[in-house]
């Protein structure tokens, strides 16, 4: 071993503390529920310091005790923890919160913002790619800079084709996929795209290809959208993708960085933002490749307590100046996913020391800090909203196995609409790449059309107030085709009268249940996520 490992590992091993939970002499994996309950005493430490020290800003600042602003100045950090409340069961807090940021928050304000950070507009350009950045008051500023990163523009299909059915309104879904289409045909000859492009002349102008940085969520959103939209075109699309990410990137299941057009090593390191990639191998089925990947990526976090945000393959160190771990999920992310494919006990692990080396290494009196040093475990006074979005959700929802999150389609709430009933809840939850979960049925069940405009807003308090009935799914309720509303609109009924009202129904009408994209291969994507690769 280079002696420039042993202080990291020697003072790794100094630091920690012995792993209460962590697998015994018969090989027991660590337990779920005492890593669960550990984890939700993070999340509240956070969110707790947050809202003492910071909120209305940003984000928390841990080391000093305040708040800052960040990515656009509305209260980033409480609204990315919202769905993570409900998540842990909170209902009470998450209804608080709503009501607050409702009266508090407010995007029409004069501030440049991230198209890609808030997802939200700029598509006016000559290739329908966006701009990478916006003023959410004015538009987009005169001076602004026409080079984009690749995920700038292909991370919307989830959002925006979400935006469409609730409101009825095409256009958000029609932008975002323009916007995939052109980064589609602009890839190189032998299949790869670069990292930075030109949106008004589509030019590539950073010509690395890769799965990392500035280029990740635009994969992830080709499977994810493919899944929520059931979109054979977006998964072939990937499917090509990947071949040539195969071909030409990976070495010893790592992934390099490639000159785009001819596919010679550009970057022999690793990104910790690359290490989403084995859990999105896993929503297509490719497990082995995916669990081989992971350990490669694990074996660096027991390295240093963390993911360096760059670290040279051949050397097996840092890079200079990319030292740091900004306590993210993205390894994390992929061991949920792969953990609920395969069980394999591995993945808790990784789990577990992720609970111990924030918890040593990061937490503060005011919340959890970033690693400015993985060396020497120096922190940087920052934490960012995604640590209470993404980092604890999916640290719980490894640890929680029977999460709502995590339902496999043999439990549903049926809601009735002014279109019939419909089924919500029942599994398929597709993240976002916030890991915001949105269910598949809600797009169906909840879709606001033009001609009928009625309020989505009224179904969910309906919804909600609901006593919340379980009942066995029944595989002969699943249509194959796609959900239409009957041509009579009819009212909103009531909760008190749900029972009364399918008793008034004529004997021969039948309610069109909802097909939606969630029911016929929720199975498969809680198992192996085989959406479109078989003929079943």
């Amino acid at each position: 071993m280079p002696f420039r490992l042993l202080i990291p590992l020697g003072l790794l091993c100094a630091l920690l503390p012995q792993h209460h939970g962590a697998p015994g002499p018969d090989g027991s994996a660590p337990d779920p529920a005492h890593y669960r309950e550990r984890v939700k005493a993070m999340f509240y430490h956070a969110y707790d310091s947050y809202l003492e020290n910071a909120f209305p800003f940003d984000e928390l600042r841990p080391l000093t005790c305040d708040g800052h602003d960040t990515w656009g100045s509305f209260s980033l950090t409480l609204i990315d923890a919202l769905d993570t409340l409900l998540i842990l069961g909170n209902v009470s807090e998450f209804q608080r919160v709503v009501e607050v940021l409702q009266d508090s928050v407010d995007f029409d304000i004069d501030v440049n913002a991230s198209v890609f950070e808030t997802n939200i507009r700029a598509f006016q350009t000559p290739t329908g790619m966006p701009y990478g950045t916006v003023n959410l008051l004015h538009g987009v500023n005169p001076g602004e800079t026409p080079v984009t990163c690749t995920a700038g523009i292909g991370t919307f299909i989830v959002e925006f084709a979400t935006l469409s059915s609730l409101t009825g309104d095409p256009v958000f879904e029609d932008v975002a996929r323009v916007a995939l289409m052109r980064l589609w045909e602009s890839r190189s000859d032998i299949g790869l795209v670069g990292n930075h492009i030109d949106v008004l002349t589509g030019k590539w102008v950073a010509q690395d290809a890769g799965i990392g940085a500035g280029v990740d969520s635009y994969f992830e959103y080709l499977v994810k959208g493919a899944i929520l939209l059931q979109d054979k075109k977006l998964m072939a699309m990937f499917l090509e993708y990947n071949k040539a990410i195969r071909n030409y990137t990976r070495f010893d299941d790592w992934y390099l960085w490639v000159q785009m057009y001819k596919g010679t090593v550009s970057m022999p390191v690793f990104q910790s933002l690359e290490a989403y990639w084995p859990g999105l191998q896993s929503l297509i089925g490719d497990i082995d490749n995916a669990m081989r990947t992971f350990l490669n990526y694990y074996t660096v976090w027991k390295q240093f307590g963390g993911l360096p945000e760059f670290y040279n393959i051949p050397q097996g160190y840092t890079v200079e100046k990319r030292e740091g771990y900004p306590l993210r999920p993205e390894l994390i992310e992929s061991a949920m996913y792969l953990y609920r494919a395969t069980g394999d006990p591995t993945l808790l692990e990784l789990g577990r020391d992720a609970v111990e080396s924030i918890e040593k290494i990061s937490k503060v009196e005011c919340g959890f800090a970033t690693i400015k040093d993985l060396r020497d475990h120096k922190l940087d006074n920052r934490m960012e909203s995604f640590f209470l979005a993404e980092t604890v959700k999916y640290l719980y929802l490894l640890f929680d196995p029977t999460n709502f999150i995590h339902n496999n389609g043999s439990t549903f709430d049926a809601v009735i609409t002014p279109y019939g009933e419909c089924i919500l809840g029942a599994g398929g939850y597709i993240f976002n790449t916030e890991a915001h979960p949105i269910d598949p049925a809600a797009l169906h069940c909840c879709q606001r059309l033009k001609e009928e405009q009625w309020e989505v807003e009224d179904l969910m308090r309906e919804f909600y107030s609901l006593k919340r009935s379980r009942s066995k799914f029944q595989k002969n309720t699943v249509s194959s085709g796609p959900w239409e509303p009957p041509a009579r609109p009819g009212t909103l009924f009531s909760p008190e009268n749900h029972d009364q009202a399918r008793e008034r129904k004529p004997a021969k009408q039948k309610v069109p249940l909802l097909s939606c994209p969630s029911q016929p291969f929720t199975s498969k994507l809680a198992l192996l996520g085989q959406v479109f690769l078989d003929s079943s």
